[in-house]
């Protein structure tokens, strides 16, 4: 309710967050407590849940993945685009593009619909690596719990934007202000130790080094 110009109710504003970030967390109670735990997530809008399908992966043995499914969960994910610095410290703030979903997960038990969304959530860290990859063995598949859920009820919120300063501040003069960019960088792929000599860089890493560092 709080900062209600700051909401966005396309679709389109909630997918733009889910492509941008690398990393969410999930809010669940466990044994009583508030547990927030940080992961990789991925997305299929086309998935079989109303509204498309965010996927959540974890351990078998996790128990913020044992407890799930049984109870409604909230996640997180926030991309920072620039410090706002304003003429005073009460109106910093940041430029921001912020995602919440709610919503009781299910666990997924398909073969197919499993292997799916470890693809997608590979994908979502580095576009393209799945398709690069061998495919998954029946032990890693077994290890891995695999959580889905609808992407029905969602809350999204941004700012742009320069600082909002009070006007005897700005009309004083004496304090700089304005916005700091923020982004992703990349450096250069780092072969592992144990990769043959001069084994080329793929182009699904080459490319997203390139891209982040152009940005």
């Amino acid at each position: 309710m709080r900062g209600r110009n700051r909401a966005g109710l396309e679709r389109s504003m909630l997918l733009d967050v889910l492509r941008s970030a690398r990393i969410c967390h999930i809010g669940v109670i466990v044994a009583g407590v508030p547990r927030v735990v940080p992961t990789v997530f991925g997305v299929d809008p086309a998935g079989p849940d109303r509204e498309g399908t965010l996927y959540l992966h974890g351990s078998v043995a996790s128990r913020s993945m044992l407890d799930a499914p049984g109870q409604d969960i909230c996640v997180t994910m926030t991309v920072v685009d620039g410090l706002v610095l304003a003429r005073s410290a009460f109106h910093h703030s940041m430029n921001y593009r912020s995602a919440v979903l709610v919503g009781r997960p299910r666990r997924v038990e398909d073969a197919d619909e499993r292997i799916r969304a470890l693809d997608a959530i590979v994908d979502q860290v580095v576009p393209g690596r799945s398709a690069y990859l061998r495919s998954h063995t029946r032990k890693e598949v077994a290890a891995t719990a695999v959580l889905a859920l609808p992407m029905y009820e969602a809350s999204v919120k941004s700012r742009t934007g320069g600082p909002v300063d009070d006007d005897i501040d700005v009309q004083q003069g004496d304090v700089w202000a304005g916005v700091v960019p923020v982004w992703e960088a990349l450096g250069d792929a780092e072969p592992a130790v144990d990769l043959a000599e001069d084994f080329p860089v793929p182009d699904h890493v080459d490319h997203m080094c390139r891209n982040a560092m152009r940005a």
